[in-house]
C-alpha cells in the first residue's frame, strides 16, 4: 500500500515499483536457476515492456501532433480522457485518505492534524511539496514510534 501511494505521488517511483515487482516475481519463480540473475532480468524486462509502448507512441505520432491537434473528434476524446484521469486521481485520493484517517476503528487525529497543517502550509504559506513530504514522513514516523504503536515496526 505504501509503495502504491508513493508511486501515485510522483512519476519516478513508478519505475522503481515496476522494477521491484518484476524483480520479486522473477526471483520467486527462478526455480533451480540463480535468483539474482533472474530477478535482474525480471526487473529489466518489466521496465522494458512498461515503457516501450509509451516511447513508441510518442516517437511514431510526434510528426503528426499538429495535425492531430486540429481534429475536433480527437480533441473531444482527449477531453474525455482528461476527465477520466482526474476522476481516477480523485478516487485514489479518497481511497488513500480514508485508509490513512480511519483505521483500527477510529479517526487518527494525528494524521488529520498533519493533513490540515500540510494543506495550510501548501495553500497559505506556499510551501513546496518536496519539503513537506519528508517533513510529514519524519513527523508521522516519530509519532508512531514515540507512542509505541503496534504497527510502528512497519514504518522502520
Amino acid at each position: 500500500m505504501q509503495g502504491l501511494a508513493l508511486t501515485e505521488s510522483t512519476p519516478g517511483p513508478l519505475i522503481m515499483v515496476t522494477q521491484y515487482v518484476g524483480f520479486l516475481g522473477a526471483w520467486n519463480l527462478s526455480g533451480s536457476y540463480p535468483p539474482l540473475l533472474y530477478g535482474t532480468l525480471g526487473a529489466l524486462t518489466t521496465t522494458y515492456v512498461t515503457f516501450l509502448p509509451c516511447f513508441l507512441f510518442i516517437f511514431l505520432l510526434a510528426p503528426y501532433i499538429e495535425l492531430l491537434g486540429r481534429a475536433r473528434r480527437l480533441q473531444a476524446a482527449l477531453a474525455g480522457v482528461t476527465a477520466a484521469v482526474v476522476g481516477v486521481i480523485l478516487n485514489l485520493a479518497v481511497f488513500f485518505g480514508s485508509r490513512v484517517l480511519f483505521h483500527d476503528g477510529g479517526l487518527d487525529l494525528f494524521a488529520l492534524a498533519l493533513a490540515v497543517a500540510s494543506f495550510v502550509a501548501l495553500q497559505r504559506l506556499k510551501a513546496h511539496v518536496y519539503l513537506l513530504v519528508p517533513i510529514g514522513a519524519v513527523l508521522r514516523w516519530s509519532g508512531r514510534c514515540c507512542r509505541g504503536s503496534p504497527v510502528a515496526g512497519s514504518y522502520t
